[in-house]
């Protein structure tokens, strides 16, 4: 759907200038470490204003999961390294092997014919190796099978460059990264360097949750990247889950923007037998009596979930969400509000991930 044809609301406000002040701060952090900084691009929908600003700002390469957003990349004009960080599926290796300079393995048979794919069709194609170091989603946990693989990549597999290694930590284990199980990303590293005899040019640190390790001067040697987008895009992790923050970060460089559709004072516990609300879940309601209370336009379809929305109206309390509302107590707002008000709300990495993807919802780029 052309942006025309969308209704003004609601919008995903993004500033360019946060957003590209957010790279920079990340990216100084990273240089003093000789540690490359990848913009990972899933979390805006690979929108070429978003990426430019992740160059502008210090950004070597781009990432994301989605090798469709490669190609739009690519087909846009990006000539810098593009990286597929999702371990490509058999079947969507022959996109994988044209969209992106790299791509992230797992699993030796995908290896073997991502080689033979590759070869016939001519290219030379990047592979970093993952180890699972305890997160428990992609890589190799024995870190003898890792170097085997390594080893097989180097010698018979002419077609894929071997580049290097990386771990992911925190996406689903939420494990916290750490000196000791980047370290051993580190070792593994290492032993794959001394038994094909070359160095190799990239140890992948995982993402936003290793920058805390930055701060504390805690990174162990040797690591040489990172790939980080909530970090640069929405950046509250970091102050709100690890109680740090690199100077310069602004957390509103992306911001929601709803229109108020209804106010009125209404009950706050609901009437009649409680079943299950549109998602198959009994939410728990507390009953405070009669609360003004605004509905807005957007809902789970939109952001995913209200609790990853930060009111920014003062006085403002998020009440609950329907697939296509968003409920609000307004009683103790500083304003009345009236149908036709605009309120905007920060974003935690969910509300950001479905927001930028939703067909039905505005992306504005200013300063």
């Amino acid at each position: 759907m052309d942006q025309l044809e969308r209704p003004p609301y609601p919008a995903l406000i993004v500033s360019l200038s946060a957003l590209k002040a957010n790279v920079r701060a990340v990216a100084a952090l990273c240089a003093a470490r000789g540690i490359a900084l990848m913009g990972v691009v899933k979390g805006m929908g690979a929108r070429p204003e978003a990426a430019r600003a992740m160059l502008d700002g210090g950004c070597s390469s781009l990432g994301s999961s989605r090798v469709m957003q490669l190609k739009a990349l690519r087909q846009a004009g990006f000539a810098c390294p593009l990286a597929l960080l999702r371990i490509p599926g058999p079947s969507e290796l022959p996109l994988a092997l044209r969209w992106a300079d790299r791509s992230l393995f797992s699993e030796l048979e995908t290896l073997r014919r991502a080689a033979e794919l590759a070869e016939r069709a001519g290219r030379r194609h990047g592979a970093v190796l993952m180890r699972d170091l305890g997160d428990l989603r992609e890589g190799w946990m024995d870190e003898g099978e890792l170097v085997a693989a390594a080893v097989e990549l180097e010698r018979s597999m002419p077609s894929l460059e071997l580049l290097g290694v990386g771990t992911n930590l925190g996406c689903y284990g939420a494990v916290r990264p750490s000196p000791d199980n980047l370290g051993a990303l580190v070792a593994s590293a290492r032993a794959i360097e001394d038994a094909i005899g070359r160095p190799l040019a990239i140890v992948s640190g995982g993402a936003t949750s290793s920058i805390p390790l930055l701060l504390d001067g805690a990174m162990p040697e040797g690591v040489t990247e990172l790939r980080v987008g909530e970090g640069i895009l929405t950046a509250r992790d970091l102050p709100t889950y690890f109680g740090c923050e690199p100077a310069g970060m602004d957390p509103l460089a992306l911001r929601l923007r709803l229109e108020v559709l209804e106010v009125r004072v209404k009950p706050s516990h609901p009437i009649g037998e409680i079943l299950v609300d549109a998602y198959g879940e009994t939410p728990d309601y507390v009953d405070r009596g009669l609360r003004l209370r605004a509905l807005l336009g957007a809902g789970k379809r939109d952001f995913g979930k209200h609790e990853a929305l930060i009111p920014l109206e003062p006085g403002m309390e998020l009440v609950g969400s329907s697939s296509d509302h968003l409920i609000v107590d307004a009683s103790d707002c500083g304003r009345r509000l009236k149908p036709g008000d605009l309120v905007d709300f920060g974003l935690f990495y969910v509300g950001m991930l479905y927001a930028s993807d939703c067909p039905d919802l505005r992306v504005e780029f200013g300063p």
